[in-house]
């Protein structure tokens, strides 16, 4: 194993032992075996010159800016010529060597190393002026800080996340409509975040595939070399292979297999010239580079015939249009529905019921409409939702056309939210997933939240149904009974009430001393000035409450659960009913949430952003330039480091 795989497997092991250690207490090595494993990361840091990113060693601090700023590039950032086209791709080779990659799908970044240390990082923007995200790159989990190289270095690379880590982030989403879309848009919005630690939470990763400019160094007019060299400084670089006109279609082929099952968003493939300066020697035109040809997957694509359209009620009322056409086999599967995803992009296709339509897989995963032959444009829009005959309306947003169910009693949006009634974050019952959740509805055994606790109404009607028996009543009901204890958050948040989640309903229920008569008879100016909330989130709070339905329904609800009422420790003066706000890195907690709650336990408030209602801000870089920091010091608000605010604790605690 050579000295970066080992630091890459020891970073592995001590943070796993940190993260059991804080998070879990529970210690899974010695102390004399982490500090054992630590000193020898550390010798091969100071050996090698490089520190990995997410090395224990390694402090990455969080800030947050107004605005990115922009920085034009040295020279353009030119898009590559593509083709489809295998054949011409081997013609466009012809005698030479090439280095064949992935075409990773996510946003390109120019990074700049100085003395061996990451000085700048720039999104390619329009190729001409991109956003300088250099402390954003900071937290990408697989980016180095520190390399051996001394000289000026610049490369390229591509910030990408992966389909197992976009998928894990939207299972944390409940509300399918806030869901992400596909991984490069969530890894774009990611990158270009205002706060870096909001990056940091999204597992960012990036892969190098240009080196630009490496002073001093010869590469034997190689780009392989540069490539190698580029592994030898600790970049992770994009599996790329040497290719000639004998077996650039077998390589073409093994990345077409591979493609079906990478983790790595790719939509294709990028051909380079492994001679540097025979690449240089041909120069570029107006749009392209003349070194470098990209390859687009040729797409498999079939006509059908459509069926219908699903139109697809959501909790939110919108109604998403589903294309549902003849199967047809594609990329090896059967495929026989396409998400249209609005009424916009239905009108551009022209729709109608019996058209000949090509379809294709995006990325050869993503089942989408190409094209449509006949173009009818008789496809016609609801007037009335699927799921409950109420009237629909058409929105326009952002010049987007949506349609839209208006009756508030939908059962599709009843459906919606009582699966957000039932995650994880609300009442956590087990057991009761949206299928199950839409049988027991249609079956008339829930009409409000008070029902689900009452199902035990129906054990017979329930034990006779299709995947139920004895047993699975049994569970069901012992997850029911088990989340008849509820904290008021939890409950406030599994009401579903529009744009308050469960950080906003602590900030609310903290604010009215978790008292359920008060939150009720808010007021909407009496919400949108505590800190935290705003305007739009006390209008809602404020709307749903003054519905008697909702009252009704919810003193129902409060018969059949039990809310546990948080016990602080209120003594400390120090913190309670005060409120802090947390930036930057920590050094005494694993992370922001741990201190969090340590002041919530004490009475205190953790808001996301200073005011003039901040008491305090804890930030253990007191010289630091970001916004809240100058911010704090605009309205006289003290600083504080946590050794500060630990010695406040202390000081209240003798």
């Amino acid at each position: 194993m050579d000295k970066l795989d080992r630091m890459k497997e020891l970073i592995n092991i001590l943070n796993e032992a940190s993260r059991e250690y804080y998070a879990k207490d529970n210690e899974i090595m010695s102390n004399y075996e982490y500090d054992r494993l630590y000193d020898e990361l550390v010798m091969l840091e100071n050996e090698t010159n490089t520190v990995l990113s997410g090395s224990p060693t390694l402090k990455v601090g969080y800030e947050s800016v107004e605005e990115l700023p922009k920085e034009r590039h040295e020279s353009p950032m030119l898009s590559l010529d593509k083709t489809k086209d295998r054949q011409a791709l081997k013609e466009w080779l012809k005698d030479k060597e090439g280095l064949l990659s992935w075409k990773l799908d996510g946003l390109t970044i120019v990074l700049t190393y100085n003395n061996g240390e990451l000085s700048k990082a720039v999104t390619r923007g329009n190729g001409e002026v991109g956003e300088v995200i250099t402390p954003n790159a900071r937290t990408f989990i697989n980016l180095p800080h520190k390399i051996p190289f001394k000289g000026e270095m610049v490369l390229r690379g591509e910030a990408v996340i992966s389909y197992s880590d976009f998928n894990k982030i939207n299972d944390t989403i409940e509300d399918v409509d806030m869901k992400y879309k596909n991984p490069r848009n969530l890894c774009s919005g990611s990158v270009r975040q205002l706060n870096n630690e909001v990056t940091a939470a999204r597992n960012v990763r990036l892969y190098a595939f240009t080196l630009v400019k490496a002073s001093g160094e010869d590469f034997g007019n190689s780009k392989a070399s540069q490539m190698e060299f580029l592994k030898d400084q600790g970049f992770s670089v994009v599996e790329y292979h040497i290719v000639n006109s004998g077996n650039i279609e077998q390589t073409i082929e093994y990345y077409a297999e591979a493609v079906k099952s990478n983790d790595i968003p790719s939509d294709g493939l990028v051909l380079t010239y492994e001679d540097i300066a025979y690449g240089r020697s041909l120069g570029r035109t107006a749009k392209f580079p003349k070194d470098s040809i990209a390859f687009k997957w040729q797409d498999e694509i079939k006509k059908t015939r459509l069926l219908y359209i699903e139109w697809s009620p959501s909790r939110t009322g919108l109604i998403n249009p589903v294309a549902v056409f003849q199967p047809v086999e594609l990329e090896g599967t059967t495929v026989q529905r396409a998400s249209v995803h609005n009424l916009s992009i239905v009108k551009e296709l022209e729709l109608g019921i019996g058209d000949t339509i090509s379809v294709y897989k995006a990325n050869m995963i993503i089942p989408q409409i190409a094209d449509n032959e006949t173009r009818s444009g008789a496809l016609a829009i609801p007037c009335e939702c699927p799921a409950c005959n109420g009237k629909t309306i058409i929105k326009k947003i952002n010049d987007t056309e949506a349609l839209y169910c208006t009756n508030p009693d939908c059962p599709a949006k009843k459906i919606k939210s009582f699966t957000l009634f039932v995650s994880r974050d609300a009442f956590n019952i087990d057991g009761l997933s949206e299928a199950t959740l839409e049988k027991f509805i249609e079956k008339g055994y829930i009409h409000q939240f008070a029902d689900i606790f009452r199902l035990n109404r129906y054990k017979e009607e329930i034990c006779g149904l299709e995947g139920f028996g004895e047993k699975s009543y049994d569970n069901l009901m012992k997850s029911i009974d088990a989340s008849r204890k509820v904290t008021l958050p939890k409950l406030i948040y599994s009401l579903g009430i529009i744009n308050v989640g469960l950080s906003n309903a602590k900030i609310i229920c903290s604010e009215f001393d978790y008292d359920i008569n008060k939150l009720r008879t808010a007021g909407e100016e009496e919400l949108s000035v505590i800190d935290g909330v705003g305007n739009v989130i006390a209008g809602s709070f404020s709307e749903y409450f003054k519905d008697k339905v909702h009252n009704t329904e919810l003193d129902e609800l409060l018969k059949e659960v039990t809310i546990e009422i948080p016990r602080f420790n209120t003594q400390n003066e120090a913190i309670n009913k005060k409120t802090f706000v947390i930036t930057g890195s920590l050094e005494h907690y694993e992370n922001r949430n741990e201190l969090k709650e340590l002041i919530e336990s004490l009475g205190g408030k953790v808001a996301g952003s200073v005011s003039s209602k901040t008491d305090y801000l804890i930030n253990n870089d007191l010289t630091s330039t970001s916004s809240k920091n100058k911010k704090a010091k605009e309205l006289n608000i003290p600083i504080i480091t946590e050794d500060q605010l630990n010695k406040l604790l202390e000081d209240q605690n003798m």
